[in-house]
C-alpha cells in the first residue's frame, strides 16, 4: 500500500480514536490536517510531534464542529493548504447519558450536530474534490451504537444509527467514481470519552475505576476486551487500501463479539 503524498483530514484527532488514526496516516507517508478540541500548547506539541516522527506536513485547525461554515472552512483550507483533500475520517463526537425524558434539549443538539451532522458537512464539502480526481476514502467511524442501542444514550445511538445510513447513502452514490465510503464500528474503546463514562460509574456505585471498567465491558462484550484505538486505526488504514477498493458502505465492526450475540 502507497498512500504517500496523499491528504487526509481527520476531525477529532487531538485525542483518542482519532489521533491514533492521524497518526497511522501519518506514518504512511499522509500529509494531515488535525482538528478538535484542547489545550492550544498540548495540541501544538501534538501536531509537531507527528510532524517530526513522520516527515509529513501536520496542519491544525480549529473548526467548531457543531458550526456548518467553521467545517466548511476546514474542507476550503485543508484543500488550498495541501491541494487535495483524498482521505477524510470522521471521528468527532460526544457523548451524554441520561434517561430520554430528562435528556438535556442542548445536549441532544449538541451530540446530532457533532456525531451526526458535521460528517455530512464534511463530506458535501471534500466530495465533488475526490469524484473531480477519481480517488477518495470517506471513514466514518461509527460504533456498535450505530447497530444496536444501549439505554440512556439516545441521542449518541441516533446520532451512531444515522451514521451508518450516512454512510450507505453516500456509498452507493460514489459507487462509479472512485470513491468509497465506509464506516467503522468499534465497541468499547478506552478513550477520554469512555473513561468520564467509567468514572461516573464508579462514582455513582461507590466502587474503583478498574471494578467499573470490568463492569462495563463485561456486560457487552464476551472477549472483556477493550479495542485500542490503534486497532480502529489499523482498520482505517485497510479501508484506504487497494484491498478494500470493492468496499463501500460497509460497516467494520471491533466489538469483541458485542453484536454477535
Amino acid at each position: 500500500m502507497s498512500l504517500k503524498g496523499r491528504n487526509a483530514v481527520v476531525t477529532g484527532s487531538t485525542s483518542g480514536i482519532g489521533l491514533a488514526v492521524a497518526r497511522a496516516l501519518a506514518a504512511e507517508g499522509v500529509n494531515l490536517t488535525m482538528n478538535g478540541f484542547g489545550d492550544a500548547a498540548d495540541i501544538e506539541r501534538t501536531r509537531a510531534g507527528i510532524a517530526s516522527a513522520s516527515g509529513v506536513t501536520v496542519a491544525y485547525h480549529p473548526a467548531d464542529m457543531t458550526k456548518p461554515a467553521e467545517i466548511a472552512d476546514l474542507i476550503a483550507t485543508a484543500g488550498k493548504t495541501f491541494g487535495s483533500v483524498d482521505i477524510l475520517v470522521n471521528n468527532a463526537g460526544i457523548q451524554h447519558v441520561a434517561p430520554v425524558e430528562d435528556f438535556p434539549v442542548d445536549r441532544w443538539d449538541a451530540i446530532i450536530a457533532i456525531n451526526l451532522s458535521s460528517a455530512f458537512h464534511t463530506i458535501r464539502a471534500a466530495l465533488p474534490g475526490m469524484k473531480q480526481r477519481g480517488w477518495g476514502r470517506l471513514i466514518n467511524i461509527a460504533s456498535t451504537h450505530g447497530l444496536v442501542a444501549s439505554p440512556q444514550k439516545s441521542a449518541y445511538v441516533a446520532a451512531k444509527h444515522g451514521i451508518v445510513g450516512l454512510t450507505k447513502s453516500v456509498a452507493i452514490e460514489c459507487a462509479d467514481t472512485g470513491v468509497t465510503c465506509n464506516a467503522i464500528c468499534p465497541g468499547w474503546v478506552l478513550t477520554p470519552l469512555v473513561q468520564k463514562q467509567i468514572d461516573a460509574r464508579a462514582a455513582a456505585a461507590g466502587i474503583s475505576a478498574r471494578q467499573a471498567s470490568d463492569q462495563l465491558v463485561g456486560e457487552k462484550q464476551p472477549q472483556l476486551q477493550f479495542t485500542t484505538p490503534e486497532q480502529i486505526a489499523g482498520l482505517a488504514l485497510f479501508l484506504c487500501s487497494p484491498t478494500a477498493s470493492n468496499m463501500q458502505g460497509s460497516q467494520l465492526v471491533s466489538d469483541g463479539g458485542w453484536t454477535a450475540q
